[in-house]
């Protein structure tokens, strides 16, 4: 280490950034120049407090309440291209991904039993191109899959990106207040929705924008050549400072992605595990005149009623029990039967979340259920999902 970096690496280095390793690529995990606008009386108990800096917080608050940069180069990006990648992709994918260009699509690619194998992101950028975005570690395997299926008569091109384009999201309720004057592309609802893609310059730097969000809040992804990645991040944050903007690490990402519900694959979901199961039917489109991948699998299981186990919400009683993965779950008393997927605090509810997989009887809203926390066993109830913004009107304003 290190061994693959961001072209902003020695902006991070330069702010104190704590890093992490994932894939190859150093991440941040936090700032630690970001610590003192922080609280440190909000330290998880235990070995979660081991690994863990008052700046996670500061953040993530910095998020919610006015803008946060975050460096997502590390996202693995996959181009699929050719006159034959519509077809490809809408015999794969679970949702509709070939609509107009500009369009962006959260699907999920299936196997044959109805399992999630692929959980990503689909940019339409071309009548024949698509971008596809993932996570940092699954593009290896993303790519297989696709290639997998791909046809042999040279109509379709897969092609791994990732080291070519960097990528900065910047999110928040100031973050149009921020891109805007760098701009002369119109950012306003009306003129950039929600879930749709644009290209245009951020100052001197040619980007991709990608209006979507991981933590819950208004904002764009902004796609550059790799060799513009420094400047497109010192444009920003230079900017940004007048308007609260801090810069953020995948930590605070992880805390607000989980106060907002949104998935992780290999973690809250595998490819033992539905869409119906994890609470994602939205995105699956089985009545569609396209015979995906799991699609009779889909149908079958729909057919047969509600699914048997189901992934839920839970608040813990103590604030300061935090969950890592894998903790059992069960009602108090008695033996288990589920278990915590993924856990953290969610700074804006101000509450130790963990999403876990419980039988579909213990699901219901408003459940008592106990989480074994390193030995003891913390009293935790089944939440509404999301606990944040649940109408969404945050990610749309």
């Amino acid at each position: 280490r290190p061994l693959r970096v961001s072209p902003a690496y020695a902006r991070h280095a330069a702010l104190g950034a704590v890093f992490g390793e994932k894939s190859g690529w150093e991440r941040v995990n936090w700032y630690e120049s970001n610590a003192a606008a922080g609280d440190e009386a909000l330290r998880p108990r235990g070995w979660a407090g081991e690994n863990w800096s008052p700046a996670i917080g500061a953040e993530a608050t910095a998020t919610r309440t006015a803008a946060g940069l975050f460096d997502e180069s590390s996202f693995a990006k996959i181009e699929v291209a050719g006159p034959g990648a519509a077809s490809l992709l809408r015999s794969l994918c679970a949702n509709d991904v070939t609509r107009d260009i500009g369009r962006v699509t959260y699907t999920q690619i299936l196997n044959e039993r109805g399992g999630i194998d692929c959980d990503l992101s689909v940019i339409r950028t071309g009548e024949h191109r698509f971008l596809l975005v993932t996570g940092t570690a699954f593009g290896t395997h993303d790519r297989r899959v696709i290639e997998a299926a791909a046809p042999s008569d040279g109509s379709v091109t897969i092609t791994d990106v990732t080291a070519g384009r960097a990528c900065f999201g910047l999110w928040g309720p100031r973050a149009r207040d921020i891109l805007q004057p760098l701009t002369r592309t119109s950012l306003a609802n009306a003129d950039f929705p929600y879930m749709t893609a644009q290209e245009l310059s951020i100052g001197d730097v040619p980007c991709l924008a990608v209006r979507v969000t991981y933590v819950g809040e208004l904002g764009w992804e902004l796609y550059c050549p790799t060799e513009y990645g420094a400047a497109l991040w010192d444009t920003i944050f230079v900017l940004g400072q007048a308007f609260g903007l801090r810069a953020c690490g995948y930590r605070a990402i992880d805390a607000l992605r989980l106060e907002k519900g949104y998935r992780a694959w290999a973690a809250d979901i595998t490819p033992d595990t539905t869409p119906d199961e994890a609470g994602l039917s939205f995105a699956v489109k089985p009545d569609r005149d396209v015979a995906f991948r799991g699609r009779d699998a889909v149908r079958a299981a729909r057919a047969a009623g509600d699914p048997a186990t189901r992934l839920v919400c839970l608040v813990l009683d103590d604030p300061r029990a935090i969950a890592l993965g894998s903790e059992p779950v069960r009602r108090s008393g008695a033996e288990p039967t589920g278990r915590v997927t993924t856990g953290g605090y969610g700074f804006a509810v101000g509450a130790s979340i963990a999403w876990a997989w419980v039988p579909a009887a213990l699901a219901e809203v408003g459940t008592r259920l106990e989480v074994d926390i390193f030995g003891d066993w913390v009293g935790a109830e089944v939440r509404a999902e999301p606990l944040y913004d649940p109408a969404g009107r945050r990610i749309r304003g």
